[in-house]
């Protein structure tokens, strides 16, 4: 049976150290000033834009990530009050987003299916593409880009396998388990952001 082909971004299912994720996040801040729609499982890093930030400096301000730096993924947002049917959050909206940040959650991702996988995934690092976000279903459109996995130390994902789950073949759309090798909590390892 072929597998499932749609994209959800990147959703965490556990630590490194093999605990359950717990659902963790720390709440961030979404700018109006911000003209980039955001999903569930987008990858974020925090915003060096003077003008998107928090105006109560009480929580860091994020933008979607795309093949550099990740500070973390988005599990779910705070409901906007002008719209609670909103799953995602709107271009240009200001929100709050609760962000897993934690550098040693698994996350699992669903490659492009461009090219059949290979055994040789597992401990190998890959880049992401980023397609549209479904606004029926909240999820990105962040899969794994299988034309990149290789030993690249930069590359934002590290792949630790194919995922356990029924339905999931090592075939086009696999579903893969991966760290943020990119994340820059990780190690004690922060990045300054001097905003302009």
């Amino acid at each position: 049976m072929a597998n499932a082909t749609g994209a959800f971004g990147l959703r965490p299912v556990r630590h490194l150290n093999g605990s359950p994720y717990n659902g963790g996040t720390q709440k961030c801040y979404i700018s109006s000033v911000y003209a980039v729609a955001l999903f569930v499982g987008d990858p974020v890093l925090l915003t060096p834009t003077l003008t998107e930030k928090d105006p109560t400096g009480r929580y860091p301000t994020i933008n979607k990530a795309a093949n550099g730096i990740v500070r973390g993924v988005i599990v779910s947002f705070d409901p906007l009050q002008s719209d609670l049917t909103k799953v995602y959050n709107p271009a240009s909206t200001t929100r709050y987003a609760n962000v897993c940040m934690d550098p040693y959650v698994i996350y699992q991702i669903r490659d492009d299916g461009a090219g059949t996988p290979g055994v040789v995934y597992p401990g190998q690092n890959a880049e992401m593409t980023h397609g549209s976000g479904s606004t029926t279903t909240g999820l990105s459109g962040t899969i794994l880009d299988t034309s990149t996995p290789t030993t690249t130390v930069t590359f934002p994902l590290h792949i630790i396998g194919l995922a356990e789950q029924e339905d999931n073949a090592l075939d086009d759309y696999a579903v893969w388990e991966v760290l943020l090798n990119t994340c820059e909590l990780a190690a004690g390892r922060f990045l300054g952001i001097t905003a302009a």
